[in-house]
């Protein structure tokens, strides 16, 4: 396989992870991590502008090839699922224009492909990418969570690939 560059995306309305990967066969390397915040309190449309345009920055700074996006869980809130609904919404539809294949990842499958447990912690995790990423410098869970994303996708794209082959 030859070198790819992956963007791995944590959605979140306040605050939606980011963190960039390459991946040469099995070997991974850190390229950059951050977080795109959206004003607290600020009307919906605004604070989605806000994540749109870190997005779209993010994709122009580091070109990634692809992009993987954690899948939303469900809270016990309907109006703050509905609210990070709109902001995965945004996660998948900026790389989706910046012409990226995107890719989705339920966030047990993240955890134990990082972890090795399905219902892994966020101190768990964050120690995990810092192993598996050593130069990584995730500086909040959702930079690590949006690395593990990537990390996830990396292990999983060959066999995604082939499944795609053999359904062609």
């Amino acid at each position: 396989m030859a070198l790819v560059r992956i963007l791995g995306i944590d959605p979140g309305l306040r605050h939606t992870g980011w963190g960039v990967i390459e991946a040469d066969g099995s070997r991974l390397s850190f390229v950059a991590a951050g977080a795109i915040h959206s004003r607290t309190g600020g009307a919906l449309a605004e604070r989605l502008r806000e994540l749109h345009d870190g997005l779209c920055a993010v994709i122009a700074a580091h070109r990634p090839d692809e992009t993987a996006v954690e899948e939303t869980f469900v809270n016990r809130d309907p109006q703050s699922t509905l609210k990070l609904g709109h902001a995965r919404g945004i996660a998948l539809v900026v790389p989706a224009l910046a012409g990226l294949e995107v890719h989705e990842y339920a966030a047990n499958l993240v955890k134990k492909t990082v972890v090795g447990a399905g219902h892994a912690e966020k101190a768990q995790i964050a120690m995990m990418v810092k192993v598996l990423l050593p130069r990584s410098d995730a500086d909040s869970a959702d930079a690590a969570d949006a690395l593990a994303v990537a990390i996830c996708h990396a292990q999983h794209r060959g066999a995604k690939k082939r499944a795609a082959a053999l359904g062609a």
